[in-house]
């Protein structure tokens, strides 16, 4: 058996090699590009169950930091933004799996090719991906970071995965533990790495980790690949877009906190207080603005009339004392705002938003529809955003890639040590639903071939059929091989199914008789 049985200090399994317990010494700590938190035991005492650690650190940072991407998520714009992205990255097929493997460059016989992609096929019904493909990317997208628990059933590994359970971001934390010590030369250096994920069903605290030690193994850990510069931390892909999520919320609101207060027409009252002074002429105003403002209101359940009077606020009119010389008592009329509707600062901020989340800005405008045509009439934008996409299906696609190797060596059909050696001949081919992919593709043939008949006349004389495979064509020397032992194979397996009409005539002119087909010689 390859799997190594339950720890007596971890929980889960692990994969023996025989590189087990084996580290390269050096002065240079382990990389944090996983996201893990690295810890100098050499330095910090204690043990794995629990450690204080700066709370403004990693751990800290990265919760809130996913709790803010899952708030910013939920706003309109970037949902949507969201929603284009998932819907381009995984295209459901109701006949078939959204994503398939390429295993042209694995050199092994073609029934372990079956049985690898038979695991695959078994994994993604694990994940029941045809129904929640889209959903589980849109987990990994959003939190930048996407986790599972592999399990098996009790003494039977050999039959591979049983359950694959989904572990919240917030629950879990990948630790490198490491442990240095000085050579003979005196110089301090890393003897080894221990590797695990710490899991508490309650969250990792912010001032302390503690929780059940999971081996490393057993968790499929697949993060962004972004890592913010300034405290070397695995961001999500929606870290830039948080400021320019929270202007356009900001500027939303203040745009209809202003309307709202100035929409309302008000009245300018001017009133003639002659030569009265200042604090007459005050008094004078305000006796004439109590005179309007106050307002009868009958009690229909007690019959009274009560003198109900209205404070003066911004939104209602406005009284100006006028002195003498002037015109005389006047009332005007201030508009309201018309803000709300000549907000085109708003879709600034709406272009900036989707600037940062990659998405072309002509998908804002509802009314631009998509026009099927050559790739010359494609956007720029639309051939970053299929470029972009195409990325992060390759770092998505590491899940797939880690269940794989675990489903692989269960079943005994690969051994530990020989994962590493074909790992990088697998390739995972998505379902592509980009129109423009396919006019690309289509168009760079098309060029190929016309070329190809433009050159053909000077083949043998000025160019070789190899030259114009490799120059012309672009393929590779495998391709070259490949394409060579295929017309051999086509041309020997050709069999004449007729006879030409000139075989049959000079088969009678010699007073023979017409040779029959390769066929009826094999039946008779």
């Amino acid at each position: 058996m390859n799997l190594r049985e339950s720890l007596s200090d971890i929980f889960g399994f692990k994969i023996k090699t025989s590189e087990d317990g084996k580290q390269i010494p050096s002065v240079v700590p382990p990389s944090a590009s996983d996201g893990s938190l690295v810890i100098d035991t050499s330095v910090v005492g204690g043990g794995w169950q629990a450690f204080v650690y700066d709370p403004d650190a990693a751990v800290k940072t990265e919760n809130d930091q996913i709790r803010r991407y899952r708030e910013v998520s939920q706003l309109p714009e970037v949902d949507s933004a969201i929603s284009d992205i998932v819907n381009e990255a995984i295209v459901s097929d109701q006949e078939d799996y959204p994503i398939k493997l390429e295993l042209d460059n694995l050199k092994v016989s073609e029934g372990i090719k079956v049985k690898i992609r038979e695991s695959l096929e078994e994994i993604l019904n694990l994940l029941d991906f045809n129904t929640h493909g889209h959903e589980i990317f849109r987990h990994w997208y959003v939190d930048g970071r996407l986790a599972y628990h592999i399990l098996f059933k009790e003494n039977d590994v050999k039959k591979g995965i049983a359950e694959v359970r989904r572990i919240d971001p917030l629950k879990i934390k990948r630790i490198k533990n490491i442990k240095k010590g000085r050579n003979s030369a005196g110089v301090e250096i890393v003897e080894s790495i221990e590797e695990y994920f710490i899991y508490n069903d309650r969250g990792i605290s912010e001032n302390a980790i503690q929780g059940v030690k999971l081996s490393i193994d057993s968790v499929v850990y697949v993060q962004s690949g972004l890592i913010d510069a300034s405290n070397n931390l695995i961001v999500g892909h929606l870290q830039k877009a948080i400021k320019p999520a929270n202007q356009l919320r900001m500027i939303e609101d203040a745009i209809i906190i202003y309307t709202m207060t100035r929409a309302p027409d008000r009245r300018i009252f001017y009133i003639d207080v002659g030569n009265l002074p200042k604090i007459k002429a005050e008094q004078y105003v305000q006796d004439i603005m109590n005179k309007f403002k106050n307002k009868l209101v009958y009690n229909a359940s007690t019959g009274e009339i009560a003198d109900s009077k209205k404070q003066l606020a911004m939104i209602e009119d406005f009284w100006m004392p006028r002195r003498d010389g002037s015109k005389g008592t006047e009332i005007t009329t201030l508009q309201g705002s018309q803000s709300l509707i000549q907000a085109d600062f708003v879709y600034y901020f709406q272009e900036k938003l989707y600037q940062s989340l990659n998405v072309p800005l002509s998908r804002i405008k509802q009314d631009s529809g998509f026009q099927l045509g050559r790739s010359q009439e494609t956007t720029r934008d639309e051939l970053k955003f299929s470029k972009f996409v195409g990325r992060l299906r390759v770092k998505f696609s590491q899940l797939f890639h880690d269940l794989l190797r675990v489903q692989l060596i269960a079943k005994n059909l690969i051994r530990a040590d020989e994962w590493d050696s074909i790992n990088s001949k697998i390739r995972y081919d998505f379902i592509k639903d980009n129109h423009f992919a396919e006019l690309k593709d289509t168009e760079i043939l098309t060029n190929r071939i016309n070329t190809l008949q433009l050159i053909d006349p000077y083949l043998g004389k000025y160019y070789s059929k190899s030259w114009v495979q490799k120059n012309v064509l672009q393929l590779d020397d495998d391709e070259i091989k490949e394409i060579a032992a295929e017309i051999k194979k086509e041309g020997e397996e050709a069999v004449p199914t007729e006879i030409t009409t000139q075989q049959a005539m000079i088969a009678m002119q010699n007073g023979e008789e017409p040779p029959l087909p390769a066929t009826s010689k094999g039946k008779e």
